[in-house]
């Protein structure tokens, strides 16, 4: 699959993009995973939004299928992070979860510099987290219903080069 990767302040998303965005991320955390939680937490505006759609350059935008929220240092935790990490049901297959997280590492340090990065992640993600760099660190916790653990992962040194 073909995507186009588009990474943008809130303030530069239109008002199409931003609903697929809050849609996205309604038919998956909400619907699919069966959780009520404020989606919209007052926090979109200090992030850097990564999108992922279908299509090619130059073309229009097809679809939203992959997307991330990255955050600077100082803004959800001391680290710059990452999170509402999300692929669309239909997109799944062929390894989008871990190009969409190569890409919002990728994105993130072009944005801010090679740092370490500081998630929020899903207990039942840990593996698949663990193969991007990151790191457990602490207990589980739930946040929403839902088992969590923050992660860390420190940046490589092919990334200070």
């Amino acid at each position: 699959m073909s995507l186009v990767w588009r990474f943008q302040a809130f303030d530069a998303l239109s008002v199409a993009e931003l609903y697929a965005v809050l849609r996205l991320r309604s038919e998956v955390f909400v619907v699919e995973q069966n959780c009520v939680f404020l989606d919209m937490d007052n926090s979109d505006a200090q992030a850097m939004h990564l999108m992922g759609h279908t299509g090619k350059m130059g073309e229009a935008k097809g679809e939203l299928v992959a997307y991330a929220r990255c955050f600077g240092p100082g803004v959800k935790y001391a680290e710059a992070s990452i999170g509402r990490v999300i692929t669309a049901s239909q997109a799944r297959a062929g390894g989008l979860g871990h190009v969409l997280m190569r890409e919002a590492v990728r994105a993130l340090q072009a944005h801010w510099g090679p740092q370490p990065i500081r998630i929020g992640a899903q207990a039942r993600l840990q593996a698949f987290y663990e193969q991007h760099g990151f790191v457990r660190e602490g207990e589980p916790y739930i946040e929403d219903g839902i088992p969590h653990i923050e992660m860390l992962r420190p940046p490589t040194r092919e990334e200070h080069t």
